[in-house]
């Protein structure tokens, strides 16, 4: 089978069966093209290439607000935890109200694209907006620590369908040839989340109160509710076929004990500890399962065909080992910055300006070159080699590096980046039939939401081993007392230290991050070697040839 479909599937709303209808009249309101009440985008002489109705626009950005309250919410409480855990108290459980969100969202995702599928791109949507807005009105009123994790998890429910019904929906607005164009659009957003979290995080708990952090949803989600509601036209749909409940508890069971294994593997519990073992075979146990009731399944949740498609799975790869690489320099990047370059935690959003500007321009170009010409095969490749040059630079950091040399080596990696972010979600779109495009989207995100999982565990728990080895080597049992609770000490707590120990912890964060650096780049060298496998399929759009099975080769 081929990795194309037909040319009509690609404007037809939620796999509709439908032709595309002949060209209709000007619509002066804009409801009627590519939104239009059948949800079929206009045939390829009904506009010029690039011109399309107001309504189009209007729920692109609802979707970018939606996407940015996604991706923005976690990156808002961070900075907000402290005075959370102060009026709440329940310190001990402080990481589980990041952890409650983060599991809720990786586990319903797959679920979220499979039920769009079935019953309509549009209600499922609303459905998750819904949802975050209730979790997030319920957070904000918490009035001790386990009602905030319990919130949390309501709002990463709502969270996993937001992030799916965004990619899902784009792709059934727009095909796959003219998407390009709107990358720069979506790779903004990501860099507006991660630069402008921390900052509006700070500034809403000061001048607020940590609630508000919570309840700066609600009006972003309205607005973007009504817009969804009042303009986006999709076919009603409806599958006669039964949820695959049991495929969807085998999945989140699976996706939970993952998660849990890299959040708690060498933090909460050793890595050799019995409750890591346990949640390794119980996760195993369930994958296992859950593959097996996919080939019984009569609508599954994610069905096995899809990844019959070698740019699929080419691009499932590619987006485990960008989240991966991604969400690890995130991480370490401001903690090298701070701890050894002496800047300052209360902007830490801006520290990463060279890395997402970098990666906000590339993804902008991929994206005009690849509507413009239809070719994509370069990006991945250019992407994932910018992003092993990138890493091995960021690998040879040390206590003399300045911050204008550590900011050109993270806007390396940044290019790489903006060639990966959005090419790998396309690709897997374009690579499945439209009956299968919430689950090819759900699927590529909980690939790089699990590739970031990996990123975070496997690369910090590398660095937390080398700070703790350094510091005993530089600083001997007073060394080994300062990173005994933790490696990553903050602004405060490294100010108290003694002169020795503090340069002692800075050729330790240095050493540290230069050893989670170059497994990063060992890890990237897979998207490089696996990128190089790619077909260069024709993307599909207005006047792509017919014909041809989608999803397999």
């Amino acid at each position: 089978m081929a990795d194309t479909r037909t040319a009509g599937a690609a404007g037809t709303a939620d796999g509709a069966e439908a032709p595309a209808p002949a060209p209709a009249p000007e619509d002066p309101t804009g409801a009627v093209g590519a939104i239009g009440a059948a949800g079929a985008a206009p045939p390829a002489d009904a506009a010029p290439a690039g011109r399309r109705p107001r309504s189009v626009r209007v729920v692109l950005l609802a979707l970018m607000i939606a996407m940015l309250l996604a991706m923005l919410d976690n990156m808002i409480i961070g900075t907000a935890m402290p005075t959370i855990v102060g009026e709440l108290g329940g310190l001990e459980h402080l990481s589980w109200v990041v952890t409650a969100y983060t599991l809720a969202t990786a586990a319903s995702t797959p679920i979220w694209g499979k039920l769009g599928d079935m019953y309509g791109r549009k209600g499922v949507f609303m459905t998750s907006i819904v949802l975050f807005l209730i979790g997030s009105a319920l957070s904000g009123m918490a009035q001790d620590m386990g009602q905030l994790i319990g919130f949390r998890a309501v709002q990463g429910l709502g969270a996993g369908g937001l992030m799916v019904g965004v990619m899902a929906i784009i792709g059934d607005l727009i095909p796959p040839r003219e998407r390009g164009k709107y990358q720069g659009m979506m790779a903004g957003v990501m860099a507006l989340a991660m630069i402008g979290g921390p900052l509006v995080g700070g500034t809403i708990t000061d001048h607020w109160g940590w609630r508000w952090s919570f309840y700066i949803n609600l009006p972003l989600g309205v607005i973007a509710l009504i817009a969804v509601s009042a303009v986006l036209h999709l076919p009603r749909k409806r599958v006669e076929a039964r949820i695959d409940y049991l495929g969807a508890a085998l999945l989140t069971v699976g996706i939970t004990a993952i998660v849990l294994v890299t959040t708690w593997g060498g933090t909460e519990y050793a890595w050799d500890s019995a409750m890591i073992m346990e949640l390794i075979a119980i996760g195993v146990a369930a994958l296992v399962g859950f593959l097996f009731v996919q080939t019984k399944a009569a609508a599954p949740v994610m069905p096995l065909h899809i990844f019959r498609s070698r740019n699929f799975t080419l691009m499932s790869v590619v987006g485990f080992v960008a989240g991966f690489v991604m969400f690890g320099a995130v991480l370490f990047l401001p903690l090298y910055q701070q701890s050894v370059q002496g800047a300052s935690a209360t902007n830490s959003g801006l520290l990463l300006l060279p890395m997402l500007g970098a990666m906000l321009v590339t993804s902008m170009i991929a994206g005009r070159v690849t509507t413009s010409t239809g070719r994509y095969k370069v990006f991945p490749i250019a992407g994932s080699a910018l992003m092993v040059v990138g890493l091995y630079l960021l690998s040879l950091m040390d206590t003399e590096t300045s911050r204008l040399t550590s900011g050109i080596y993270m806007a390396v990696v940044g290019a790489g980046m903006g060639c990966l972010m959005q090419i790998t979600m396309l690709v897997s779109q374009n690579s499945v039939d439209m009956k299968d495009m919430g689950v090819a989207s759900s699927s590529t995100t909980l690939f790089r939401t699990l590739g970031s999982s990996f990123g975070v565990a496997i690369m910090g728990a590398l660095f937390n081993h080398r700070v703790q080895d350094a510091m005993a080597e530089r600083a001997g049992a007073l060394g080994s007392r300062v990173t005994e609770q933790s490696a990553q000490l903050d602004a405060a707590s490294l100010a108290k230290l003694p002169v020795a120990a503090r340069e002692a912890y800075q050729h330790a964060v240095a050493s540290g991050t230069h050893s989670a650096f170059l497994l990063g780049a060992a890890v990237a060298v897979v998207a490089l070697v696996t990128a190089l496998f790619v077909k260069e399929v024709p993307l599909r759009g207005a006047g792509a040839p017919s014909g041809g099975d989608a999803g397999a080769e």
